[in-house]
């Protein structure tokens, strides 16, 4: 009752055509030997192990979920042997350095294969989607030594990775951690401490898993700035066992596939990575990494959400509709899909889902350049894609329930697991209202609005080049843009707070203002592919749509952010 096809001709109208990605490619050292059509045979290969492989066992995943017997976590069925699927495919190889075994590809191909992999099953793919971080950070921050042992390991997939920062009394405020570790005299250190909510802990796809540990030296300044990264395997050289253990898995609301696990480090042997008390500089660069594929994850539901929401009200009659195409037959009843209140819905879906994906492969083909002003964009954009993009498809997928009714709320149709899976993205990899901060204090306001002028930037080019009816609005929305980004600017001088109050609709409005942008280009570009191409018509109905319906919301978000020049109250 549930299907999941890669959307692979939308994909390929945002490579060829949105990004003119090959262009790019062929100007580049690193991806000369890329084009188009090997670019399009990798994603057919993503789409086929996604859709074959990983859907077919997310519903059983989800039932049957993970046992944890002895401190050990066993995998729901099938789970293991999809991962050596995987790994025979060389899918863990995709977008590493070849130097260390990798395949070299760029960051926007490995952006669709992870939309293909949380689309298709989130719970299974919450073990592989660290694993590029992991392997960034070692390349960035470890020993030669250690990038030689275990970069490889990630890379062929023969071992996975965790991120262990969060404790009881640390969440999201990692500075409260209380997780120690002693230096030894053959210069490695002796970790002790707890973390827990650590995904992919403890499994049985991989003997060994390497987990990126977040710790206290014993003479560290207090707060985040004591805090240094150490690399602590579950298995040494030469096979022995560690000093760390699980404690046990949580019992969650979604990805139930995946084992969200308590561990216990009992003077268990690690390395440090970086420099000491600057671990948090060391990990950012692996959740960079993982918050946009958090983001992804977001796409990834919408997709799935929108591609049954669709099928189903094809299929599903219930009264006549007010009007319908004079090419159908009339029928006592009709399918759902003609009907006013479902067309909205389901126009709503295609629209956020194929902007999104625009704006996302976007941010990925930004960090495949070697430019300055494109990883300045990239960063601007990480926040708005990992908390804009979650909340939608959080959103979206409640959106495509609907459509379903009462069939919706039951497991037969599964839209309930997608809805389930969908809401942990709002919260881990930073919650949605840290990347909000993040977004306007230190990303817009700590540079005084100078990469935010860039983006405006791109985003006026793209309205005077807009020949159709699109170029006009977008370059009244960064009109718009730009004066909300001055007030919040004038009125944080005088109220402290502001910003705070104003952060979680500001990146909603960027979250609008880069769908906006996103369809703007799409209907211009468009243009290009055959009137007999349904795409492009598809394309055009869509941007239409998005203009007339979506783009209202703009001005509700800046008057939200207008109104909160008002204090909030404290409560009692």
């Amino acid at each position: 009752m549930w299907q999941y096809q890669a959307p692979l001709r939308d994909m390929q109208f945002i490579f060829e055509h949105w990004l003119e990605a090959p262009s790019a490619w062929a100007c580049a050292d690193a991806f000369q030997g890329l084009d188009l059509p090997l670019a399009l045979q990798v994603l057919e290969e993503a789409g086929r192990f996604s859709a074959q492989v990983l859907a077919p066992i997310n519903a059983s995943g989800d039932r049957q979920g993970c046992r944890f017997e002895g401190g050990h976590v066993t995998t729901p069925a099938g789970f293991a042997q999809a991962y050596r699927a995987y790994v025979e495919g060389g899918w863990p190889a995709l977008a590493c350095a070849e130097t260390f075994g990798g395949q070299g590809l760029p960051q926007l191909l490995d952006a669709a294969l992870q939309e293909m992999l949380y689309a298709s099953n989130h719970g299974w793919a919450m073990y592989t989607g660290i694993a590029h971080g992991a392997y960034l950070c070692l390349k960035h921050h470890a020993p030669q030594w250690i990038q030689d042992l275990y970069l490889p390991q990630i890379i062929s997939g023969e071992a996975l990775a965790t991120m262990c920062l969060t404790e009881p009394q640390a969440g999201s405020d990692v500075g409260l951690l209380r997780s120690r570790a002693e230096l030894q005299a053959d210069g490695s250190y002796r970790l002790n401490g707890s973390k827990l909510f650590i995904s992919g802990g403890e499994h049985d796809l991989t003997e060994n898993i390497l987990h990126l540990v977040l710790a206290r030296l014993p003479d560290a300044p207090a707060g985040s700035r004591g805090i240094s990264l150490f690399l602590v395997p579950k298995l040494l050289p030469g096979s022995l066992a560690n000093g760390v253990r699980c404690d046990g898995i949580e019992h969650k609301m979604g990805i139930k596939g995946s084992a969200t696990c308590s561990l216990v480090f009992d003077g268990a042997k690690g390395w440090l990575l970086g420099e000491a008390d600057r671990g948090l500089a060391a990990m950012f660069v692996m959740m960079k990494s993982a918050r946009l594929h958090v983001g992804l994850q977001g796409l990834g539901h919408a997709e799935a959400a929108w591609q049954n929401a669709y099928s189903y009200a094809r299929e599903r009659r219930q009264m006549r509709a007010p009007l319908r195409p004079a090419a159908v037959a009339a029928d006592a009843a009709d399918p759902i899909h003609f009907h006013p209140a479902m067309r909205r819905v389901l126009l709503e879906l295609r629209a956020y889902t194929e902007g999104m994906r625009a704006v996302g492969y976007w941010a990925a083909h930004l960090l495949d350049q070697a430019d300055p002003r494109a990883l300045r964009l990239a960063e601007l954009l990480t926040p708005v894609i990992k908390a804009f993009f979650t909340e939608q498809g959080f959103r979206l997928s409640s959106s495509a329930l609907q459509v379903f009714g009462g069939y919706g709320y039951v497991a037969e149709f599964a839209i309930e697991q997608t809805l389930r899976d969908s809401r942990i993205a709002m919260i881990y990899e930073g919650t949605n209202e840290i990347q909000a901060n993040d977004l306007l204090l230190r990303k817009v306001l700590g540079d005084e609005g100078r990469t935010f002028d860039e983006l405006l930037a791109v985003m006026r080019e793209e309205a005077r080049a807009d020949g159709g009816p699109f170029g006009e609005p977008l370059a009244k929305l960064c009109d718009k843009l730009q004066a909300v980004c001055g007030v919040v600017q004038e009125q944080a001088y005088e109220d402290r707070e502001y910003p705070y109050r104003v952060a979680g609709d500001f990146l909603r409005l960027c979250g609008l203002a880069l769908l906006g942008f996103a369809w703007a280009r799409s209907a211009r570009v468009c243009r290009q592919l055959p009137e007999s191409d349904p795409l492009r018509a598809q394309k055009l109905q869509t941007a239409q749509y998005f203009f007339a319906y979506e783009l209202a919301q703009v001005d509700y978000r800046i008057s939200a952010i207008e109104a909160a020049k008002a204090s909030l109250a404290f409560l009692d």
